[in-house]
């Protein structure tokens, strides 16, 4: 639905990332096999990562490309650079990126600390006028713990609630400003 309000989105390139992705609908598989059940065809069709890309291409009728990026707390960080790296690409073209992340399903959810609110995020991403924003990463502390809230950190940055904001991730210290904010 967020990356369906983009009209935009019916010829843009599009970047999709998701910390987990379909892991609901894969559990679902999983407990049917367990249960010698059963397995419901559109969850396996659209347990795979890249399913919603895919689904939103063709409902577009969209032949442009899409890639689907899953870089564990850090994939909205990876998923900007992405976008990023295809707009510098074809500056002309804009991209349409998506972020989708929900909670892990019982029983898993018990590994995650640090589970998030459901999140569904669509940017579409050009050269033009509106909000503008720079990027920078640099190698992650070791002494910090990651954060997954690289998104809603984000957020923040673009509608200006906050100049700046820096999250760590498990690779790299991923950090967002808007432009004319001073160092």
């Amino acid at each position: 639905r967020a990356a369906w309000s983009f009209p935009e989105s019916a010829s843009a390139r599009s970047v999709f990332c998701s910390r987990h992705g379909e892991f609901g609908r894969t559990l679902s598989i999983l407990d049917a096999l367990a249960a010698r059940t059963e397995i419901s065809p559109a969850d396996f069709t659209l347990s795979v990562h890249n399913a919603l890309a895919g689904l939103l291409s063709i409902a577009r009728a969209n032949r442009a490309s899409h890639t689907a990026i899953a870089a564990g707390v850090e994939s909205f960080g990876f998923g900007m650079l992405e976008a990023l790296a295809c707009l510098a690409e074809r500056p002309q073209e804009p991209i349409l990126l998506v972020y989708f992340d929900e909670p892990l399903p019982a029983p898993y959810d018990m590994l995650e600390a640090d589970a998030q609110a459901p999140i569904a995020l669509a940017l579409l991403l050009g050269i033009g006028p509106v909000a503008e924003f720079t990027l920078a990463t640099a190698p992650r502390p070791t002494t910090t713990q990651a954060d997954p809230g690289a998104a809603e950190q984000f957020m923040r940055v673009l509608l200006g609630a906050q100049a700046e904001a820096v999250v760590v991730g498990e690779q790299l210290r991923w950090r967002w400003r808007r432009d004319g904010t001073a160092d």
